[in-house]
């Protein structure tokens, strides 16, 4: 069934499907060939592939969070727990507010939702260039309070490996959050503390991921970029100064025929369950005040 939300995008060697519907980011190809692993039609989707996740990435615990001294009870959208998930754009319509052949720009007038009763505009462009996929999100504070606001975005990588397991991986994160049941304790630790150390590159075998990471370690331009490298190819997710935080995730939780066979590298402004510790990352919005933040996908290749 063609889905009329859907725009393709096109330059050199990229090609891009976006849609309206949750701003998704249906799929990314270089040479014709799957980078961001894609879809075409809701029915197709799996998981939060390709979503954006905004005013809160990851999950909330109980659902319940405290903003200037008054508790908000956010709805229980959690399959794995009782817990709120991924915030509340990715099933809303946006607007197109312009579209060009390697670009385009989507609009949210979001009035708030239960338990988080701020109001925000959103625009997120995607663009196609020589260099890969860049991706802009800007998000205003379009009520009268300050707002509590994170952004995360969802896509899965591949580069054609059956699995991922004989990928290599460079994640220059220097801490990684501690975990129970999903949920950060709220000890965050150094990775040489874990299993998960792939500061240096690392192939991923049998390491399941489901991780958020903290302590990015930046370029001279402030730039951190996660890697993803099988023989002669790599792709390259870039994130600016806005990101301290990435998910990798495997995708066990996928059924079984695609559990593993890409991973999930999520760019995010804060950690998980932000809202009960902003220290990690979580915005401050005044009213009026807007937050831009980018990050981008590229390739290299000796072939």
């Amino acid at each position: 069934m063609t889905d009329h939300t859907e725009s393709e995008l096109r330059h050199g060697d990229w090609a891009a499907v976006t849609s309206s519907h949750g701003a998704s980011l249906r799929g990314v190809t270089w040479r014709g060939e799957p980078v961001v692993t894609g879809y075409r039609g809701l029915e197709a989707k799996q998981g939060g592939q390709g979503d954006v996740l905004i005013p809160f990435p990851g999950r909330v615990k109980g659902g319940s969070y405290d903003w200037d001294g008054i508790r908000h009870h956010l709805p229980i959208t959690d399959k794995e727990g009782p817990n709120a998930i991924h915030g509340f754009v990715r099933a809303a319509d946006w607007v197109t507010e312009a579209i060009g052949g390697a670009a385009v720009t989507y609009r949210l007038d979001f009035a708030g939702a239960d338990g988080y009763p701020f109001p925000l505009t959103i625009r997120l462009q995607y663009a196609l260039g020589d260099a890969g996929l860049m991706v802009e999100c800007a998000v205003t504070n379009s009520g009268r309070t300050d707002a509590p606001v994170g952004m995360g975005f969802h896509p899965y990588f591949t580069l054609g490996s059956p699995l991922v397991n004989a990928d290599t991986l460079t994640l220059p994160f220097m801490k990684v959050l501690e975990f129970q049941q999903l949920i950060p304790t709220g000890r965050m630790l150094s990775v040489t503390e874990s299993d998960v150390d792939f500061r240096t590159p690392r192939e991923i075998g049998a390491t399941r991921f489901n991780h958020c990471f903290a302590g990015p370690i930046a370029d001279a331009e402030g730039r951190t970029t996660v890697t993803l490298q099988r023989s002669s190819r790599a792709v390259h997710v870039w994130m600016d100064e806005s990101f301290g935080h990435v998910v990798i995730y495997t995708g066990e939780a996928l059924p079984q025929s695609l559990a593993r066979t890409s991973i999930a590298i999520e760019p995010m402004t804060c950690a998980t369950d932000a809202l009960n510790h902003p220290a990690w990352g979580l915005l401050r919005l005044q009213a009026g005040e807007t937050h831009v933040a980018r990050w981008g996908v590229g390739m290299t290749s000796t072939t």
